[in-house]
């Protein structure tokens, strides 16, 4: 069967090629593969920035943002043929820390857990794959042609869940959400702030295409003016940053109104330097009892509640985040940039 597949930290080797049909173990789902997203992780892996092989093979399947269909499930599973499922991208350390032995691996200590597509284990840019039952998660059928973006929307159901847990040290009832950034991780953390009922903001650079027509549609306000002025307007109680861009990254750090939670989900390139007030920012932080934390990656509490999140939500507006879908045999394309785009998509 066909699959792309790069050779890890080798750039220019990512290419569609032929692998072995996989043979489902004891507890696992074999999956017909439908589609898979393409996202920064797997173009920093196709440039050869990072990525691992799983062991004793030099090329790595890629693909984390699964969707397929069940052909064959165990007996007991609890997975029928024609269930609609993802498949969970981290696997906890054999030898589990103490966040990986309670479920928690998003929360890894010691680094050793492995993901799919990413780090030892083959992903899911396959024309057929294999999970562990325990480790896939049935999507509602009306999400057949937009799955693949629960991996992204686990990642902000985990953000959002922080943020709760965070805000709940005292008195905490949020009313304005900042959004920094109109990308899939964005739009998705506005999704998820409107469905609680928050005033939602997204703040982006891009002033025309399919970005504020999105946000409009959510019932979200779309701004193009800088971090500084929105906030100063707004004083929000959340402020999410989806962008990984440095300066951004620094300006919602000060974007928060008293007691505010600002979580940080883009990851910026490291050797990229700024100069700013960091007595300023400190005083402020401290003064207001802020908290700025980090988030990535998600666990399979995460997984289920951003499916629920998907299925309450507008197909029709969840398809308008894939402005490009890419048949496997074109599978490089998808790696080209698509500036005026949202989200890429690797149809299988």
């Amino acid at each position: 069967m066909r699959a792309l597949t790069v050779v890890p930290q080798t750039s220019g080797s990512l290419a569609v090629t032929d692998v072995d049909e996989p043979v489902p173990g004891p507890g696992e789902l074999l999956v017909d593969g439908l589609a898979v997203g393409v996202c920064a992780t797997d173009r920093e892996i196709a440039a050869g920035e990072y990525g691992w092989a799983p062991p004793g093979r030099e090329r790595l399947v890629l693909g984390h943002e699964s969707l397929g269909r069940v052909l064959t499930a165990p007996d007991g599973s609890g997975f029928a043929p024609g269930d609609l499922v993802v498949g969970v991208v981290r696997r906890p350390d054999p030898e589990p820390c103490g966040a990986c032995a309670r479920g928690q691996f998003d929360m890894c200590r010691n680094g050793k857990y492995t993901e799919r597509g990413i780090k030892a284990i083959d992903g899911f840019a396959s024309e057929r794959w294999t999970v562990e039952a325990d480790y896939a998660v049935r999507l509602d059928p009306s999400l057949a042609d937009v799955g693949m973006l629960l991996e992204p929307t686990t990642v902000v159901a985990k953000a959002w869940e922080q943020i709760e847990l965070v805000g709940q040290r005292a008195w905490f009832e949020p009313k304005v959400a900042l959004v920094a950034g109109a990308g899939p991780i964005g739009l998705l953390a506005a999704l998820l702030g409107v469905q609680r009922g928050l005033e939602v903001h997204v703040l982006d650079r891009v002033t025309d295409g399919p970005k504020p027509e999105l946000v409009a549609q959510l019932g979200a306000e779309y701004h193009t003016d800088p971090v500084a002025d929105v906030a100063g307007a707004l004083h929000p109680d959340i402020v999410i940053e989806a962008t990984g861009a440095t300066q951004v990254v620094v300006d919602v750090l000060s974007a928060s109104g008293s007691y505010g939670v600002t979580c940080l989900t883009g990851v910026t390139s490291a050797g990229r330097t700024l100069s700013f007030d960091v007595g300023a920012m400190n005083r402020r932080i401290v003064l207001e009892n802020d908290a700025v934390i980090g988030s990535v990656n998600a666990n399979l509490t995460h997984y289920r509640d951003g499916a629920e999140a998907l299925a309450r939500a507008d197909a029709e507006w969840l398809g308008r985040i894939v402005t490009r879908r890419v048949p496997l045999e074109d599978a490089v394309e998808a790696f080209a940039s698509d500036p005026d785009g949202i989200k890429t998509v690797l149809e299988l």
